[in-house]
Protein backbone atom coordinates (compact mmCIF):
# COMPACT_ATOMS: atom_id res chain seq x y z
CA UNK A 1 0.00 0.00 0.00
CA UNK A 2 1.10 3.57 -0.50
CA UNK A 3 2.42 5.43 2.55
CA UNK A 4 -0.64 7.71 2.88
CA UNK A 5 -2.98 4.70 2.75
CA UNK A 6 -0.94 2.88 5.43
CA UNK A 7 -1.12 5.96 7.67
CA UNK A 8 -4.88 6.19 7.10
CA UNK A 9 -5.39 2.55 8.05
CA UNK A 10 -3.22 2.84 11.19
CA UNK A 11 -4.95 6.01 12.36
CA UNK A 12 -8.37 4.54 11.62
CA UNK A 13 -7.56 1.46 13.70
CA UNK A 14 -6.40 3.63 16.61
CA UNK A 15 -9.61 5.67 16.39
CA UNK A 16 -11.77 2.55 16.33
CA UNK A 17 -9.97 1.07 19.35
CA UNK A 18 -10.39 4.30 21.33
CA UNK A 19 -14.07 4.46 20.49
CA UNK A 20 -14.53 0.84 21.49
CA UNK A 21 -12.64 1.29 24.75
CA UNK A 22 -9.98 -1.25 23.85
CA UNK A 23 -6.96 -1.54 26.14
CA UNK A 24 -4.37 -2.29 23.49
CA UNK A 25 -2.47 -5.50 22.91
CA UNK A 26 -0.77 -6.49 26.14
CA UNK A 27 2.64 -8.03 25.82
CA UNK A 28 3.10 -7.13 22.18
CA UNK A 29 6.79 -6.31 21.90
CA UNK A 30 9.56 -6.06 19.36
CA UNK A 31 9.91 -8.97 16.96
CA UNK A 32 12.63 -11.38 18.14
CA UNK A 33 14.37 -11.29 14.74
CA UNK A 34 14.45 -7.47 14.60
CA UNK A 35 17.76 -5.65 14.18
CA UNK A 36 18.97 -4.37 17.56
CA UNK A 37 18.29 -0.76 18.50
CA UNK A 38 21.46 1.05 19.50
CA UNK A 39 20.00 4.34 20.77
CA UNK A 40 16.70 5.38 22.35
CA UNK A 41 15.74 9.06 22.63
CA UNK A 42 12.60 9.68 24.70
CA UNK A 43 11.20 13.21 24.45
CA UNK A 44 8.54 14.13 27.00
CA UNK A 45 6.34 17.19 26.69
CA UNK A 46 5.23 17.67 30.29
CA UNK A 47 1.50 18.40 30.35
CA UNK A 48 1.32 18.07 26.55
CA UNK A 49 -2.05 16.60 25.74
CA UNK A 50 -3.55 16.25 22.25
CA UNK A 51 -4.98 19.75 22.83
CA UNK A 52 -1.52 21.31 23.16
CA UNK A 53 -0.33 19.48 20.06
CA UNK A 54 -3.46 20.77 18.31
CA UNK A 55 -2.60 24.36 19.23
CA UNK A 56 0.84 23.99 17.64
CA UNK A 57 -0.60 22.37 14.51
CA UNK A 58 -3.28 25.07 14.18
CA UNK A 59 -0.65 27.79 14.51
CA UNK A 60 1.59 26.12 11.94
CA UNK A 61 -1.11 25.51 9.37
CA UNK A 62 -3.53 28.40 9.84
CA UNK A 63 -1.81 31.44 11.38
CA UNK A 64 -1.30 33.96 8.55
CA UNK A 65 2.15 34.96 9.87
CA UNK A 66 3.35 31.68 11.36
CA UNK A 67 7.10 31.47 11.97
CA UNK A 68 7.13 27.71 11.42
CA UNK A 69 9.00 27.00 8.20
CA UNK A 70 6.86 25.50 5.42
CA UNK A 71 4.03 25.22 7.97
CA UNK A 72 5.36 21.78 8.89
CA UNK A 73 5.84 20.81 12.53
CA UNK A 74 8.07 18.09 13.93
CA UNK A 75 4.92 16.01 14.48
CA UNK A 76 4.18 16.22 10.74
CA UNK A 77 7.75 15.14 10.05
CA UNK A 78 7.46 12.17 12.39
CA UNK A 79 4.47 10.86 10.44
CA UNK A 80 5.56 11.92 6.95
CA UNK A 81 8.85 10.10 7.43
CA UNK A 82 7.10 6.84 8.20
CA UNK A 83 6.63 7.06 11.95
CA UNK A 84 3.76 5.58 13.94
CA UNK A 85 1.27 7.21 16.29
CA UNK A 86 -0.57 5.73 19.24
CA UNK A 87 -2.30 6.70 22.46
CA UNK A 88 -1.23 6.13 26.03
CA UNK A 89 -3.20 6.20 29.26
CA UNK A 90 -1.39 7.87 32.15
CA UNK A 91 -3.16 6.89 35.38
CA UNK A 92 -1.06 5.60 38.29
CA UNK A 93 -1.97 2.90 40.79
CA UNK A 94 -5.43 3.13 42.28
CA UNK A 95 -6.45 6.61 41.07
CA UNK A 96 -7.72 8.32 37.92
CA UNK A 97 -5.35 11.27 37.49
CA UNK A 98 -1.57 11.31 37.67
CA UNK A 99 1.03 13.79 38.78
CA UNK A 100 4.38 14.14 37.01
CA UNK A 101 6.26 12.04 39.55
CA UNK A 102 4.06 8.97 39.23
CA UNK A 103 3.74 9.32 35.48
CA UNK A 104 7.46 9.92 35.01
CA UNK A 105 8.17 6.88 37.17
CA UNK A 106 5.87 4.74 35.05
CA UNK A 107 7.59 5.95 31.89
CA UNK A 108 10.97 5.22 33.47
CA UNK A 109 10.30 1.84 35.06
CA UNK A 110 7.44 0.11 33.27
CA UNK A 111 5.79 -0.44 36.66
CA UNK A 112 2.67 1.16 38.17
CA UNK A 113 3.59 3.83 40.70
CA UNK A 114 1.83 5.58 43.55
CA UNK A 115 1.03 9.28 43.40
CA UNK A 116 3.98 11.65 43.93
CA UNK A 117 6.51 8.79 44.25
CA UNK A 118 9.89 8.91 42.51
CA UNK A 119 11.36 5.72 41.01
CA UNK A 120 9.18 3.41 43.11
CA UNK A 121 6.50 0.82 42.47
CA UNK A 122 2.95 1.11 43.81
CA UNK A 123 4.02 -0.44 47.13
CA UNK A 124 6.85 2.03 47.62
CA UNK A 125 9.76 -0.21 46.66
CA UNK A 126 12.59 1.22 44.53
CA UNK A 127 12.45 0.00 40.94
CA UNK A 128 15.26 -0.06 38.42
CA UNK A 129 14.72 2.54 35.69
CA UNK A 130 15.43 2.44 31.97
CA UNK A 131 18.41 4.71 32.62
CA UNK A 132 19.86 2.36 35.22
CA UNK A 133 19.23 -0.68 33.02
CA UNK A 134 20.96 1.07 30.11
CA UNK A 135 24.05 1.78 32.23
CA UNK A 136 24.31 -1.94 32.96
CA UNK A 137 24.58 -2.65 29.22
CA UNK A 138 27.65 -0.42 28.90
CA UNK A 139 25.76 2.24 26.98
CA UNK A 140 25.80 5.93 27.88
CA UNK A 141 22.87 7.84 29.39
CA UNK A 142 21.67 11.42 29.61
CA UNK A 143 18.97 13.63 31.10
CA UNK A 144 17.99 17.05 29.73
CA UNK A 145 15.21 19.32 31.03
CA UNK A 146 14.28 22.98 30.83
CA UNK A 147 12.84 22.94 34.36
CA UNK A 148 15.33 21.79 37.00
CA UNK A 149 17.24 18.55 37.16
CA UNK A 150 15.69 17.37 40.42
CA UNK A 151 12.14 18.11 39.26
CA UNK A 152 9.71 15.21 39.06
CA UNK A 153 10.19 13.99 35.49
CA UNK A 154 14.00 13.83 35.24
CA UNK A 155 14.19 12.69 38.85
CA UNK A 156 11.98 9.68 38.08
CA UNK A 157 14.65 8.32 35.72
CA UNK A 158 17.58 8.44 38.16
CA UNK A 159 16.31 8.61 41.76
CA UNK A 160 14.26 6.63 44.27
CA UNK A 161 12.37 8.63 46.90
CA UNK A 162 8.99 8.42 48.65
CA UNK A 163 8.00 11.93 47.57
CA UNK A 164 8.88 14.28 44.75
CA UNK A 165 9.49 17.19 47.14
CA UNK A 166 12.67 15.57 48.51
CA UNK A 167 14.86 17.31 45.96
CA UNK A 168 17.96 17.46 48.17
CA UNK A 169 17.87 13.68 48.46
CA UNK A 170 16.97 13.33 44.77
CA UNK A 171 20.11 15.26 43.79
CA UNK A 172 22.25 12.79 45.75
CA UNK A 173 20.48 9.84 44.12
CA UNK A 174 21.01 11.28 40.66
CA UNK A 175 24.69 11.83 41.24
CA UNK A 176 25.05 8.29 42.55
CA UNK A 177 23.17 6.89 39.55
CA UNK A 178 25.78 8.55 37.36
CA UNK A 179 24.21 9.53 34.02
CA UNK A 180 26.93 10.66 31.64
CA UNK A 181 25.15 13.91 30.80
CA UNK A 182 22.83 15.95 33.03
CA UNK A 183 21.79 19.38 31.73
CA UNK A 184 19.08 21.51 33.31
CA UNK A 185 18.41 24.10 36.02
CA UNK A 186 18.19 23.79 39.79
CA UNK A 187 21.64 24.70 41.16
CA UNK A 188 20.06 25.35 44.57
CA UNK A 189 19.92 21.65 45.50
CA UNK A 190 23.55 20.94 44.59
CA UNK A 191 25.43 23.46 46.74
CA UNK A 192 26.01 23.53 50.53
CA UNK A 193 23.99 25.59 52.97
CA UNK A 194 27.02 27.80 53.70
CA UNK A 195 26.85 29.13 50.13
CA UNK A 196 24.17 31.49 51.44
CA UNK A 197 26.84 33.28 53.45
CA UNK A 198 28.23 35.89 51.07
CA UNK A 199 31.55 35.93 52.91
CA UNK A 200 32.08 32.17 52.95
CA UNK A 201 34.90 30.50 51.05
CA UNK A 202 32.49 28.20 49.24
CA UNK A 203 30.44 31.19 48.09
CA UNK A 204 33.51 32.87 46.62
CA UNK A 205 34.52 29.63 44.92
CA UNK A 206 31.03 29.24 43.42
CA UNK A 207 31.02 32.81 42.16
CA UNK A 208 34.24 32.11 40.32
CA UNK A 209 33.06 28.75 38.95
CA UNK A 210 29.73 30.04 37.69
CA UNK A 211 31.19 33.25 36.22
CA UNK A 212 28.17 35.14 37.52
CA UNK A 213 25.83 33.16 35.24
CA UNK A 214 23.61 31.65 37.95
CA UNK A 215 22.03 33.00 41.12
CA UNK A 216 23.82 31.41 44.07
CA UNK A 217 21.49 30.39 46.87
CA UNK A 218 21.24 26.98 48.49
CA UNK A 219 18.13 25.10 49.59
CA UNK A 220 20.12 22.31 51.19
CA UNK A 221 19.99 21.81 54.97
CA UNK A 222 23.50 20.38 55.15
CA UNK A 223 27.03 21.13 54.01
CA UNK A 224 27.20 18.59 51.19
CA UNK A 225 28.75 20.14 48.11
CA UNK A 226 27.46 17.94 45.31
CA UNK A 227 29.39 19.94 42.72
CA UNK A 228 32.64 18.96 44.43
CA UNK A 229 31.45 15.35 44.58
CA UNK A 230 30.53 15.49 40.90
CA UNK A 231 34.03 16.65 40.01
CA UNK A 232 35.47 13.81 42.03
CA UNK A 233 33.33 11.42 39.99
CA UNK A 234 34.80 12.80 36.78
CA UNK A 235 32.16 15.31 35.71
CA UNK A 236 32.95 18.50 33.86
CA UNK A 237 30.80 21.31 35.30
CA UNK A 238 28.96 23.92 33.23
CA UNK A 239 26.92 26.92 34.31
CA UNK A 240 26.54 28.80 31.03
CA UNK A 241 26.42 28.15 27.31
CA UNK A 242 30.12 28.61 26.60
CA UNK A 243 31.12 26.28 29.45
CA UNK A 244 28.65 23.68 28.16
CA UNK A 245 30.01 23.91 24.62
CA UNK A 246 33.56 23.35 25.88
CA UNK A 247 32.68 20.47 28.20
CA UNK A 248 33.77 16.93 27.35
CA UNK A 249 33.27 13.47 28.79
CA UNK A 250 30.78 13.33 31.64
CA UNK A 251 28.99 16.67 32.11
CA UNK A 252 26.80 18.18 34.81
CA UNK A 253 25.30 21.46 33.62
CA UNK A 254 23.15 23.60 35.93
CA UNK A 255 22.14 26.81 34.21
CA UNK A 256 19.64 28.38 36.62
CA UNK A 257 18.89 28.71 40.32
CA UNK A 258 15.58 26.91 39.78
CA UNK A 259 13.80 26.59 36.44
CA UNK A 260 15.32 27.87 33.22
CA UNK A 261 13.81 30.88 31.37
CA UNK A 262 10.31 30.44 29.97
CA UNK A 263 9.56 30.06 26.28
CA UNK A 264 8.70 33.71 25.64
CA UNK A 265 11.99 34.87 27.18
CA UNK A 266 13.85 32.29 25.10
CA UNK A 267 12.15 33.48 21.90
CA UNK A 268 13.06 37.10 22.54
CA UNK A 269 16.66 36.47 23.65
CA UNK A 270 17.58 33.80 21.11
CA UNK A 271 19.76 36.02 18.92
CA UNK A 272 21.13 38.19 21.70
CA UNK A 273 24.95 38.17 21.95
CA UNK A 274 24.54 38.53 25.73
CA UNK A 275 22.61 35.27 26.07
CA UNK A 276 24.45 32.87 28.38
CA UNK A 277 21.76 30.26 29.04
CA UNK A 278 21.49 27.40 26.54
CA UNK A 279 18.15 26.50 24.99
CA UNK A 280 16.50 23.10 25.23
CA UNK A 281 17.61 22.44 21.65
CA UNK A 282 21.21 23.41 22.43
CA UNK A 283 21.32 21.22 25.54
CA UNK A 284 19.88 18.32 23.55
CA UNK A 285 22.44 18.85 20.78
CA UNK A 286 25.29 18.79 23.30
CA UNK A 287 23.91 15.64 24.90
CA UNK A 288 23.72 13.91 21.51
CA UNK A 289 27.26 15.03 20.65
CA UNK A 290 28.68 13.50 23.83
CA UNK A 291 26.52 10.38 24.15
CA UNK A 292 26.99 9.31 20.53
CA UNK A 293 30.71 8.87 21.16
CA UNK A 294 29.88 5.56 22.85
CA UNK A 295 29.97 2.92 20.12
CA UNK A 296 27.59 0.73 22.13
CA UNK A 297 24.84 3.38 22.08
CA UNK A 298 22.90 5.49 24.54
CA UNK A 299 19.60 6.38 26.20
CA UNK A 300 18.61 10.06 26.38
CA UNK A 301 15.54 11.56 28.04
CA UNK A 302 14.66 15.13 27.02
CA UNK A 303 11.91 16.99 28.87
CA UNK A 304 10.12 20.11 27.66
CA UNK A 305 8.78 20.67 31.14
CA UNK A 306 7.29 24.13 31.01
CA UNK A 307 4.38 23.32 28.71
CA UNK A 308 2.80 22.01 31.90
CA UNK A 309 3.61 25.16 33.87
CA UNK A 310 2.02 27.40 31.24
CA UNK A 311 -1.07 25.19 31.17
CA UNK A 312 -1.39 25.22 34.97
CA UNK A 313 -1.76 29.00 34.78
CA UNK A 314 -3.94 28.87 31.65
CA UNK A 315 -1.44 31.07 29.80
CA UNK A 316 -2.18 30.30 26.15
CA UNK A 317 0.47 32.57 24.65
CA UNK A 318 3.22 31.18 26.86
CA UNK A 319 2.04 27.63 26.18
CA UNK A 320 2.36 28.16 22.43
CA UNK A 321 5.94 29.37 22.90
CA UNK A 322 6.67 26.30 25.04
CA UNK A 323 5.29 24.06 22.30
CA UNK A 324 7.53 25.88 19.83
CA UNK A 325 10.49 25.13 22.10
CA UNK A 326 9.63 21.42 22.03
CA UNK A 327 9.00 21.56 18.28
CA UNK A 328 12.45 22.93 17.43
CA UNK A 329 14.07 20.37 19.74
CA UNK A 330 12.25 17.44 18.14
CA UNK A 331 13.16 18.84 14.71
CA UNK A 332 16.82 18.83 15.69
CA UNK A 333 16.63 15.26 17.03
CA UNK A 334 14.94 14.09 13.82
CA UNK A 335 17.71 15.72 11.78
CA UNK A 336 20.29 13.94 13.91
CA UNK A 337 18.53 10.58 13.66
CA UNK A 338 17.70 10.83 9.95
CA UNK A 339 18.40 7.60 8.06
CA UNK A 340 19.51 5.87 11.27
CA UNK A 341 17.62 2.63 11.75
CA UNK A 342 19.67 2.05 14.91
CA UNK A 343 17.92 4.93 16.71
CA UNK A 344 14.40 4.89 18.15
CA UNK A 345 12.85 8.32 18.79
CA UNK A 346 9.80 8.40 21.06
CA UNK A 347 7.83 11.62 21.57
CA UNK A 348 5.05 11.61 24.16
CA UNK A 349 3.78 13.36 27.29
CA UNK A 350 3.56 12.39 30.92
CA UNK A 351 -0.03 13.67 31.23
CA UNK A 352 -2.35 16.43 30.06
CA UNK A 353 -2.85 19.74 31.87
CA UNK A 354 -5.56 22.37 31.93
CA UNK A 355 -8.38 20.89 29.88
CA UNK A 356 -7.43 23.31 27.10
CA UNK A 357 -9.22 23.71 23.79
CA UNK A 358 -9.70 26.08 20.88
CA UNK A 359 -13.43 26.66 20.86
CA UNK A 360 -16.14 28.73 19.20
CA UNK A 361 -18.31 31.14 21.18
CA UNK A 362 -21.16 33.62 20.86
CA UNK A 363 -19.17 36.83 21.32
CA UNK A 364 -18.18 39.20 18.51
CA UNK A 365 -20.35 37.45 15.94
CA UNK A 366 -19.19 37.74 12.31
CA UNK A 367 -20.86 40.13 9.90
CA UNK A 368 -23.05 38.71 7.18
CA UNK A 369 -21.62 38.39 3.68
CA UNK A 370 -22.61 37.31 0.20
CA UNK A 371 -21.23 34.15 -1.38
CA UNK A 372 -21.07 33.27 -5.10
CA UNK A 373 -22.41 29.74 -4.62
CA UNK A 374 -25.85 28.85 -5.96
CA UNK A 375 -27.18 27.87 -2.53
CA UNK A 376 -26.64 31.43 -1.32
CA UNK A 377 -28.31 33.33 -4.12
CA UNK A 378 -30.63 35.71 -2.33
CA UNK A 379 -29.43 34.48 1.04
CA UNK A 380 -26.77 35.93 3.36
CA UNK A 381 -23.98 33.79 4.79
CA UNK A 382 -24.00 34.60 8.51
CA UNK A 383 -23.00 31.83 10.97
CA UNK A 384 -24.72 31.94 14.34
CA UNK A 385 -21.45 31.60 16.26
CA UNK A 386 -17.98 33.07 16.14
CA UNK A 387 -15.93 30.12 14.93
CA UNK A 388 -12.66 32.03 15.12
CA UNK A 389 -10.51 33.99 12.69
CA UNK A 390 -7.10 32.31 12.21
CA UNK A 391 -5.50 35.73 12.80
CA UNK A 392 -6.11 35.15 16.50
CA UNK A 393 -3.28 32.58 16.42
CA UNK A 394 -0.79 35.28 15.43
CA UNK A 395 -2.06 37.46 18.27
CA UNK A 396 -1.57 34.60 20.73
CA UNK A 397 2.02 34.09 19.55
CA UNK A 398 2.72 37.84 19.78
CA UNK A 399 2.50 37.86 23.60
CA UNK A 400 5.56 39.66 24.98
CA UNK A 401 5.56 38.49 28.61
CA UNK A 402 4.20 35.47 30.45
CA UNK A 403 1.31 36.11 32.81
CA UNK A 404 3.69 35.33 35.66
CA UNK A 405 6.05 38.10 34.57
CA UNK A 406 3.14 40.48 34.10
CA UNK A 407 2.15 40.02 37.73
CA UNK A 408 5.36 39.22 39.61
CA UNK A 409 7.80 41.07 37.37
CA UNK A 410 5.79 44.18 36.52
CA UNK A 411 2.67 44.71 38.63
CA UNK A 412 3.92 43.49 42.02
CA UNK A 413 7.14 45.50 41.73
CA UNK A 414 5.18 48.76 41.69
CA UNK A 415 4.60 50.76 44.89
CA UNK A 416 1.44 49.54 46.63
CA UNK A 417 -0.48 52.70 45.84
CA UNK A 418 0.11 52.12 42.11
CA UNK A 419 -1.12 48.53 42.16
CA UNK A 420 -4.54 49.46 40.83
CA UNK A 421 -6.90 47.84 38.31
CA UNK A 422 -6.16 50.65 35.86
CA UNK A 423 -2.43 49.99 36.08
CA UNK A 424 -2.90 46.23 35.66
CA UNK A 425 -5.01 46.84 32.55
CA UNK A 426 -2.29 49.13 31.19
CA UNK A 427 0.41 46.49 31.71
CA UNK A 428 -1.66 43.64 30.24
CA UNK A 429 -2.56 45.76 27.21
CA UNK A 430 1.08 46.72 26.67
CA UNK A 431 2.41 43.15 26.63
CA UNK A 432 -0.44 41.19 25.03
CA UNK A 433 -2.77 41.78 22.10
CA UNK A 434 -5.86 40.87 24.12
CA UNK A 435 -6.85 44.04 25.92
CA UNK A 436 -8.77 44.09 29.17
CA UNK A 437 -10.76 46.90 30.74
CA UNK A 438 -10.30 48.40 34.17
CA UNK A 439 -13.41 46.52 35.32
CA UNK A 440 -11.95 43.23 34.09
CA UNK A 441 -8.67 43.99 35.85
CA UNK A 442 -10.59 44.62 39.06
CA UNK A 443 -12.18 41.17 38.81
CA UNK A 444 -8.75 39.62 38.33
CA UNK A 445 -7.32 41.40 41.37
CA UNK A 446 -10.28 40.41 43.51
CA UNK A 447 -9.03 36.80 43.08
CA UNK A 448 -11.00 33.78 44.21
CA UNK A 449 -10.73 31.43 47.12
CA UNK A 450 -9.29 28.13 46.00
CA UNK A 451 -11.04 25.65 48.29
CA UNK A 452 -8.87 22.76 47.19
CA UNK A 453 -5.46 24.34 47.84
CA UNK A 454 -4.10 23.72 51.33
CA UNK A 455 -0.49 23.78 52.55
CA UNK A 456 0.99 23.66 49.08
CA UNK A 457 -1.30 20.93 47.75
CA UNK A 458 -4.75 20.74 46.22
CA UNK A 459 -7.26 18.76 48.25
CA UNK A 460 -10.89 17.90 47.73
CA UNK A 461 -13.47 17.59 50.47
CA UNK A 462 -13.06 20.91 52.29
CA UNK A 463 -15.92 22.68 54.04
CA UNK A 464 -15.55 25.73 51.79
CA UNK A 465 -18.13 26.18 49.05
CA UNK A 466 -16.13 25.79 45.82
CA UNK A 467 -16.24 28.30 42.99
CA UNK A 468 -17.74 27.15 39.73
CA UNK A 469 -15.59 27.12 36.63
CA UNK A 470 -16.55 28.64 33.28
CA UNK A 471 -17.97 25.30 32.09
CA UNK A 472 -20.00 24.71 35.26
CA UNK A 473 -17.49 22.39 36.90
CA UNK A 474 -15.37 23.06 39.97
CA UNK A 475 -12.30 25.02 38.90
CA UNK A 476 -9.14 23.86 40.65
CA UNK A 477 -6.13 26.18 40.59
CA UNK A 478 -2.46 25.25 40.81
CA UNK A 479 -1.82 27.72 43.67
CA UNK A 480 -3.78 30.00 45.94
CA UNK A 481 -2.57 33.00 43.89
CA UNK A 482 -4.87 32.54 40.93
CA UNK A 483 -4.54 35.95 39.26
CA UNK A 484 -2.98 34.39 36.18
CA UNK A 485 -5.88 31.96 35.77
CA UNK A 486 -8.41 34.74 36.29
CA UNK A 487 -6.71 36.88 33.66
CA UNK A 488 -6.86 33.91 31.30
CA UNK A 489 -10.60 33.60 31.86
CA UNK A 490 -11.14 37.30 31.11
CA UNK A 491 -9.48 37.02 27.68
CA UNK A 492 -10.51 33.45 26.81
CA UNK A 493 -13.40 34.43 24.53
CA UNK A 494 -11.19 36.85 22.57
CA UNK A 495 -8.51 34.16 22.26
CA UNK A 496 -11.12 31.61 21.13
CA UNK A 497 -10.00 29.19 23.85
CA UNK A 498 -11.42 27.42 26.88
CA UNK A 499 -9.76 26.06 30.01
CA UNK A 500 -11.49 23.50 32.22
CA UNK A 501 -8.94 23.36 35.04
CA UNK A 502 -5.69 24.68 36.42
CA UNK A 503 -4.47 21.14 37.08
CA UNK A 504 -3.96 17.79 35.38
CA UNK A 505 -6.55 15.72 33.54
CA UNK A 506 -6.79 12.03 32.65
CA UNK A 507 -7.02 12.55 28.89
CA UNK A 508 -4.85 10.01 27.04
CA UNK A 509 -1.69 11.44 25.49
CA UNK A 510 -0.31 10.94 22.01
CA UNK A 511 2.70 8.74 21.35
CA UNK A 512 4.87 9.23 18.26
CA UNK A 513 7.69 6.83 17.40
CA UNK A 514 10.25 6.83 14.60
CA UNK A 515 12.90 4.19 14.02
CA UNK A 516 13.36 0.78 12.47
CA UNK A 517 9.92 -0.68 11.60
CA UNK A 518 10.21 -3.50 14.12
CA UNK A 519 11.29 -1.15 16.91
CA UNK A 520 8.59 1.47 16.45
CA UNK A 521 5.67 -0.84 15.62
CA UNK A 522 4.59 -1.57 19.23
CA UNK A 523 4.04 2.14 19.93
CA UNK A 524 1.30 2.49 17.30
CA UNK A 525 -1.32 1.13 19.67
CA UNK A 526 -3.56 2.06 22.58
CA UNK A 527 -1.18 1.72 25.52
CA UNK A 528 -0.60 2.54 29.14
CA UNK A 529 2.62 4.33 30.11
CA UNK A 530 3.89 1.18 31.77
CA UNK A 531 3.60 -0.66 28.43
CA UNK A 532 5.25 2.21 26.57
CA UNK A 533 8.14 2.06 29.02
CA UNK A 534 8.54 -1.69 28.74
CA UNK A 535 8.78 -1.42 24.95
CA UNK A 536 11.44 1.28 25.30
CA UNK A 537 13.37 -0.82 27.84
CA UNK A 538 13.14 -3.82 25.54
CA UNK A 539 14.49 -1.74 22.66
CA UNK A 540 17.49 -0.21 24.47
CA UNK A 541 18.52 -3.38 26.32
CA UNK A 542 17.84 -5.62 23.30
CA UNK A 543 16.01 -8.10 25.44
Amino acid sequence: MKKKMVRFVVLSLVTVMVAAGCSGTLGRGIAPDAAPTKNVIMIIGDGMGPEQVGLLLSYARQAPRTVIKNRKTAFDRLMDDGGVMGLSMTYPSGVLVTDSAASGTQLATGQFAGSEMIGADKDGNPVETILEKTIQTGKSTGLVSDTRLTHATPAAFAAHQPHRSLENEIAVDMLNAGPDVMLSGGLRYWIPKSANDKDSAVRKELEQMTQGSVKIKSKRKDERNLLKEAREKGYDLAFNRSQMEAAQGKVLGLFAYSAMPDGIKVTHSLNSPERTIPTLKEMSAKALELLSKNDKGFFLMIEAGMIDWAAHYNDTGLMLHEMMRLNETVDYVLDWAENRDDTLVIVTADHTTGGFGISYNASDLPQGMTLPGSLFQGREFKPGYNFGNPEVLDKIYSQQLSYGDIFYGKFDSLPKEQQTPAMLAEIVNAYTEFEISEDQAARVLATEENPFFVDGHSYLGTNVVPKMGPTGSFFVYQTDDNRQNLLAREVAADQMVVWNSGTHTATPVLVFAKGAPEAMAPFGDVLHHTQLSRYAIEAITNR
